[in-house]
């Protein structure tokens, strides 16, 4: 039930891909909360989805931006508080994309090129967006800026390979750029560590479907859902949450703090 939660605020969000992404449903969670905002992904990435019906759906324009430059950023915070008509409340970066991952590379044979590309598109772009924002002087006092991570920053996991250090990447740049912009302006910036979900991202990484029934028996309260992220991210939004900030939140059921469950227990004596 929708509560007016977001009422009066307006912001970007990044990375709405389809139906199945997180950041597409946050943006109609957003709308429902009466939130105004751009939408905005990668040209190519524009191509391969469905960003077009979502904007209809929720009243809000497109800007393609590459969010590795930052000429396109800059056009992209520019345009924005023209479109919405003053500055900006909040802001989701819901992007990541390994060569290495896609590819199949395996860890011990990964094309270095491509390693840069991961951390500049997964977790560089993360400081770009807010550098960008800090000199556009696009954001409100107390404004929220969220990024969308994994526990892999922290934990080895098979396949995930690069990513790893992308998100590991992304979370330091919170909370680098989170004491910056408290000073600066009251903005917060943090991290969400979301339970692994079948996006199109997160179905590229190899034997997917297995690990998400194992994170599920290791959280007490099962995996988080896409839905129940953009929740979470809706409430760092709102002004419920001033005071958090150069946090990694994790979001996750329970997983990041369980040794063993009963459920996995279970399936190990079978």
């Amino acid at each position: 039930m929708a509560t007016n939660l977001l009422k009066g605020k307006k912001g970007i969000i990044f990375g709405a891909l389809d139906e199945n992404s997180i950041a597409w449903k946050t943006a109609v969670r957003a709308h429902e909360e009466g939130a105004e905002f751009v939408l905005t992904n990668a040209p190519i990435a524009m191509r391969m989805g469905k960003i077009n019906e979502l904007a209809t759906q929720c009243n809000a324009q497109i800007i393609p931006a590459d969010a590795t430059s930052i000429e396109d950023l800059t056009n992209l915070f520019e345009k924005s508080q023209e479109i919405l008509g003053g500055k900006l409340d909040f802001v989701l970066h819901s992007i990541g994309m390994s060569p290495n991952v896609r590819k199949g590379k395996e860890y011990g044979d990964l094309n270095y090129d491509w390693f840069q590309k991961s951390l500049d598109i997964s977790g560089l772009s993360f400081h770009k967006v807010m550098q960008t924002a800090e000199k556009t002087d696009a954001m409100n006092e107390w404004g929220s800026i969220l990024a969308l991570t994994y526990i892999a920053a922290q934990r080895t996991f098979p396949d995930y390979s690069d990513m790893a250090q992308a998100k590991a990447v992304l979370e330091s740049i919170a909370r680098s750029y989170g004491a910056r912009f408290a000073k600066l302006k009251n903005v917060r910036v943090n991290t969400i560590s979301q339970s692994p979900t079948m996006t199109t991202a997160g179905s590229g990484v190899g034997g997917f479907d297995v690990f998400m029934d194992y994170a599920d028996k290791m959280s007490p309260l099962g995996n988080a859902s896409a839905v129940d992220c953009a929740n979470y991210i809706l409430a760092m939004f709102s002004d419920y949450t001033r005071m958090v900030t150069m946090q990694n939140l994790m979001h996750d059921g329970g997983f990041s703090h369980s040794g063993i469950t009963q459920d996995m227990i279970d399936v190990l004596s079978k």
